[in-house]
């Protein structure tokens, strides 16, 4: 396993993700400009911006589907203390949960729920063979799958699940390795009212049993009264970044997405409305 560290070794009070001056290009066109960010362990933070404005890149940055623009002096992205990892070493520690990866589980013919759970621990999206998969390892599944809500959902396939349904999974199979955090990018999109309200509870349930939340959407009723940390993208640059409070007013979210908005809060949760 190929893995550097700045030291030599991942240091326990290092920061779960550090990005220095970040710099992501998509055809040869900046996607996000020199993005400076730290995000610590424990503290649930929320990335939320106008369509286009890199959030998904920076989630798959992140997770080492995009990499940034190399620079000589000194490395622009670390991950838990480190700058190179094996990518499936990181997916164990960084759980994902997102649309497209739903997308791509759902091309496996005859992927059923476990399936799907299981062979994250693979960072695959087929099964392997059946002796490379532990008693270990179907225990850690089906107690990901209960604690998603999703154990009844075990022997059905995936491609015959509500969306709502298939998204529990992809949270069981997160949560499976045990993860440092997860990693939420857009994870409401296509649920109706009822599944966006019930995900959205799961989510408050792990925040407070201490799973660390990344959480980017373009939603400001999806951010969660845990969320500590607002960080506000518009082309590819930090636009704002504080507490929930400081970002989440009419003038800031106004100006973010160059409309008259008005921003109205009640127990920690906020919602906007056109002016």
């Amino acid at each position: 396993m190929d893995i550097e560290t700045l030291d030599g070794s991942a240091s326990a009070s290092a920061a779960l993700i550090e990005l220095d001056r970040a710099t992501v290009c998509r055809g040869g066109v900046p996607v996000l400009h020199e993005i400076s960010l730290r995000i610590d362990r424990g503290r649930h933070i929320a990335i939320l911006g106008p369509n286009g404005c890199g959030k998904s890149t920076l989630v798959k940055l992140v997770h080492r589907e995009l990499y940034a623009v190399a620079r000589a002096e000194s490395p622009p992205v670390r991950v838990l203390g480190q700058t190179r990892w094996d990518v499936f070493a990181l997916r164990v520690q960084l759980g994902l949960v997102s649309p497209d990866l739903q997308r791509d589980l759902l091309r496996a013919p005859g992927l059923t729920a476990l399936d799907a759970v299981v062979c994250g621990f693979f960072a695959s999206q087929r099964v392997p063979s059946a002796d490379a998969v532990t008693p270990m390892m179907l225990e850690r599944a089906r107690e990901a799958l209960a604690a998603a809500d999703a154990a009844h959902l075990e022997p059905r396939e995936l491609a015959a699940l509500s969306t709502g349904e298939a998204r529990r999974v992809l949270i069981a199979r997160a949560l499976a390795h045990r993860p440092q955090a997860l990693l939420l990018d857009e994870p409401t999109t296509g649920l109706d009212v009822a599944a966006r309200q019930h995900f959205l509870a799961s989510l408050r349930a792990l925040a407070r049993r201490g799973t660390t939340l990344l959480l980017v959407t373009h939603h400001v009723e999806e951010i969660i009264e845990d969320v500590e940390r607002v960080v506000l993208l518009r082309a590819g640059r930090v636009f704002a970044d504080g507490t929930p409070a400081e970002t989440l007013t009419s003038a800031r979210l106004s100006a973010l997405y160059e409309m008259p908005l008005v921003v109205e809060s009640h127990g920690g949760r906020y919602r906007v409305r056109a002016s």
